[in-house]
């Protein structure tokens, strides 16, 4: 592929088609995933397998990210992301084969989802930095806006069609579906271009061994101690959220003790993302963006505290709702910051480390939520002084959860209040010039 953007036109049609394309992959992949979660769960009635699925789904990233920024930098991002699909697929097919064998066993899963986890990991700062590539900076803020309702509207389905259909299409007929949906992927792939980036200084400054420009990622971000303060705050409340990645399938059918009820519940968290990105994508948020981020941030905290009082189905589908529709301001506005700031042809890189210490601290949320939700929490809410909170998250199953997601929303606003008080935080885009305008420069 030759170097450079495409026309604004053309590069905004191929973004789009792509994101419509992901949409719909990734609700034939959410359909298969709260299919196999609900049989997991009402096979063991337990969160620690789902603790420790997503713990498989992070370590990978944790630990290969700034690899796969590398190789999404120095290889074209186009075959990268037909090679993920095909990954994918293969993963699926073999998931497919343990369910429909009746030889199920809960390490299949496990591993599974790990070398899924490997190839997502490659596949993802490839589809980052593609982006600055297709959209021209005064549309960015819409298209990252809109190309964030893809996986919502996805998740809004999913959940219905998991918990409605289960009995009807199971897990076999959930793959199904998955594999068929990354062959469409993988077609549409085959069909577009996606243009490399030209070299620029920070790219030739950063070249070398692909093992030491899996560091680079990091070491920009040290040399700039905004973003990575940026990053930095990410990465506190993303542990204090994790909770909800654990428990985002067992709270609402432990509270509800309802499949339709929990798809109601997940599909109402994820119409509130929806809507949350049409609305940024309508609105285009603060100039500086920073205060998008900031705000929007301290309000996801409040709002996640409010998922853990709610009780009825209602309560949690309005709760959800509200929490979820904060966070695409939050995301759109952070994704911007980075692509006006870094250089197109380190953007894989630099997103590749952003993300990993953002999630850093994830897997250890993710093995702690587990175990503290079945030995800790959920066992106390029977004891004789639960009654001095029970008043606040309720006493019936379910309860202990609840104490888990108030505390990880009251902190998370806390951090961000503290963070948003900073006035190096608030002065960032002023600070740290535009890569452009470095460019321009050099």
């Amino acid at each position: 592929m030759r170097s450079g953007a495409q026309a604004p036109s053309q590069g905004i049609r191929t973004y789009y088609l792509l994101a419509a394309t992901e949409a719909v992959s990734q609700l034939g992949s959410n359909v298969s995933f709260f299919a196999v979660g609900i049989a997991v769960f009402m096979k063991t009635s337990h969160a620690t397998p789902i603790a420790i699925i997503a713990f498989c789904q992070t370590l990978p990233w944790l630990l290969g990210a700034g690899f796969a920024g590398a190789l999404a930098d120095r290889f074209d991002r186009r075959r990268l992301l037909i090679l993920a699909d095909v990954g994918f697929a293969v993963t699926s097919g073999l998931l497919l084969a343990s369910f429909a064998s009746g030889a199920f066993q809960l390490w299949h899963l496990y591993a599974l989802t790990l070398i899924t986890a490997v190839i997502r990991t490659v596949a993802f700062p490839a589809w980052q930095a593609s982006i600055a590539m297709l959209v021209p900076d005064s549309q960015r803020d819409r298209a990252n806006a809109i190309g964030q309702m893809t996986g919502p509207a996805a998740n809004a389905i999913a959940p219905m069609i998991a918990g409605l259909l289960y009995a009807a299409i199971g897990v076999v007929g959930a793959i199904l579906i998955d594999i068929a949906t990354f062959v469409l992927s993988m077609l549409v792939l085959m069909a577009v271009s996606i243009p490399m980036p030209a070299r620029t200084r920070d790219g030739a400054a950063m070249a070398g061994a692909i093992w030491r420009q899996a560091f680079d990622g990091l070491a920009y971000l040290w040399r700039r101690p905004m973003l990575l303060g940026l990053t930095l705050v990410a990465s506190t409340t993303t542990f204090l959220m994790g909770a909800l990645g654990v428990l985002i399938l067992p709270y609402p059918l432990a509270r509800t003790h309802s499949t339709v009820a929990f798809g109601i519940v997940l599909a109402s968290a994820d119409v509130g993302m929806i809507a949350g990105s049409a609305a940024m994508a309508a609105w285009g948020g603060t100039r500086p963006r920073i205060h998008t981020v900031m705000l929007a941030l301290l309000a996801a905290g409040a709002l996640l505290a409010l998922t853990g009082v709610a009780r009825t189905t209602a309560e949690m589908a309005a709760a959800f709702f509200a929490f979820m529709l904060t966070l695409p301001f939050v995301n759109t506005a952070s994704t911007s910051i980075f692509q006006v700031k870094v250089a197109p042809d380190v953007q894989a890189r630099v997103f590749a480390a952003k993300g990993q210490i953002a999630t850093l601290t994830q897997p250890l949320a993710f093995l702690i939520a587990g175990p503290v939700t079945d030995k800790v929490a959920e066992p106390a809410v029977r004891a004789a002084g639960w009654r001095a909170i029970g008043w606040l998250v309720g006493t019936e199953p379910g309860a202990g959860m609840g104490l888990l997601l108030v505390l990880g929303g009251l902190m998370t606003a806390a951090i961000s209040l503290v963070a948003y008080a900073l006035p190096a935080m608030r002065h960032l885009e002023a600070t740290l010039p535009d890569h452009a305008a470095a460019a321009a420069e050099a």
